[in-house]
């Protein structure tokens, strides 16, 4: 067989019909047997798609949300096919899908299990577009359900990979398409036993990526970015970014962790233990170097790396006995979140409260309030700030907190992070 690579094109990349033609001409040269290509969903649809099942919740009328859906992969559509191409009748069959599991009664219960089979439409839409398109212009390309390759567990919206059965379905139906064509794959999604829909958390379809490419015992993945590869903070926010020309598997698993958005944090295990390079690169200048992810025997320069995660929740557990905090009280509210599959981005005890900082999630803060507040008289505070300095010196901390509101902070040898409330709220 030949070599296999993977490529992941993320939202930003197939996000109007220009960037799908953009697309086209970085495979251009390099499509050939044995090449991934893993598709998130375009633009900013997998938020459309949580904003209609928000108005489902609700009880009222999301049809012209679904409209406003529709309407906008079919008007991408009408950009690159001609008229009588058979991508109009399956956007429109997706569509009608859609529908149909948007009629299912929806409830707090049900809630993850609902999203995963609702918002998993946006990548099966922009990876079959895509898929048609290249071969519409004589690229041939065969698409791919991950749903039938990558299993999982019923975690919902946070699915547990079952990697023995993944990589038995990678070498027995994706393994055989390689050796005569490249394969599209969606992003993101993968399925039960049972055949239900899984999510593999938000922005997971690195983590497609990285799970195919150690299935498949790939040379690499490349992520194509809108960034030029992996830089020490969001260009976005900060103007004086550095880029890195490579890093070390743990260095890039840390920045991660801590809430990088260029990397979804399930990414680099899988790589790290294969010993598959990762490569982030722009879809933009895609002839520049990026950034390479690899195993690295020296230590990089420290340059500081600012990490920025936006809606943190704030909760306060206060034992009500006058005892003072032990071992069993972190292990009780920790076994609260991780039943709710809440992540803690940072952690604060003195002698008689736990403070945690977690990412906003519909219902599930307040399901955890309520499992805890026998226990525990409970604070709550929302719509905040986190930022995690790695590699701090005094320096960016002055920078980073003056003319905040802090609320809460804590500083390591090697990290400094900070909870603030932001001007706006």
């Amino acid at each position: 067989m030949s070599k296999t690579f993977v490529f992941k094109f993320g939202g930003a990349s197939v996000k109007d019909a220009g960037s799908i033609k953009n697309l086209s001409e970085i495979l251009f040269n390099r499509l050939r047997n044995g090449l991934v290509i893993v598709i998130s969903a375009m633009g900013k649809t997998t938020n459309r798609l949580e904003e209609i099942l928000q108005i489902k919740y609700r009880q009222e009328d999301y049809s012209s949300n679904i409209t406003i859906l529709k309407e906008f992969h079919l008007e991408i559509c009408r950009q690159l096919f001609e008229e009588n191409s058979s991508i109009f009748p399956i956007v429109s069959n997706l569509i009608t899908q859609l529908e149909k599991q948007l009629e299912r009664s929806l409830t707090k219960e049900n809630y993850d299990y609902f999203y995963d089979q609702v918002v998993c439409y946006g990548e099966l839409l922009s990876s079959k577009i895509l898929q048609e398109y290249l071969c519409s212009k004589g690229y041939i390309c065969v698409w791919q359900d991950a749903r039938e390759i990558i299993q999982t567990d019923s975690n919902h919206r946070f699915a547990k990979v079952n990697w023995d059965q993944t990589t038995a379905n990678c070498q027995k139906q994706l393994a055989p398409k390689l050796k005569q064509f490249p394969v599209i794959v969606p992003g993101f999604i993968g399925s039960t036993v049972t055949g239900d829909s899984t999510t593999l958390g938000r922005e997971g379809s690195d983590f497609s990526a990285a799970i195919l490419a150690s299935c498949l015992h790939a040379q690499s993945v490349t992520i194509w970015k809108d960034v030029p590869g992996v830089l020490n903070a969001d260009p976005k926010r900060f103007s004086d970014t550095v880029k890195f020309e490579e890093l070390d598997y743990h260095e890039a698993a840390e920045l991660t962790y801590y809430g990088a958005s260029v990397i979804h944090p399930k990414t680099i295990k899988p790589l790290a233990n294969a010993g598959i390079p990762l490569f982030v690169k722009s879809f933009l200048q895609p002839t520049e170097s990026g950034t390479k992810i690899h195993h690295m025997d020296y230590i990089n320069e420290k340059i500081p790396c600012i990490v920025v995660k936006d809606d943190q929740s704030l909760l306060s557990f206060k034992v009500t006995d006058f005892t003072f905090i032990n071992e069993g009280h972190i292990q009780e509210i920790y076994q609260g979140l991780n039943e709710l599959k809440l992540k803690v981005n940072l952690l604060q005890t003195s002698a008689i409260s736990i403070s945690i900082v977690v990412d906003r999630q519909d219902f599930k803060i307040e399901k955890l309030i309520a499992n805890l507040q026998d226990a525990f008289q409970i604070r709550f505070n929302e719509h905040l700030q986190l930022i995690t300095i790695k590699h701090h010196n005094p320096i960016t901390i002055e920078k980073i907190i003056k003319g905040k509101e802090v609320i809460m902070e804590q500083i390591t040898r090697t990290t400094f992070q900070v909870l603030h409330k932001p001007a706006s709220s």
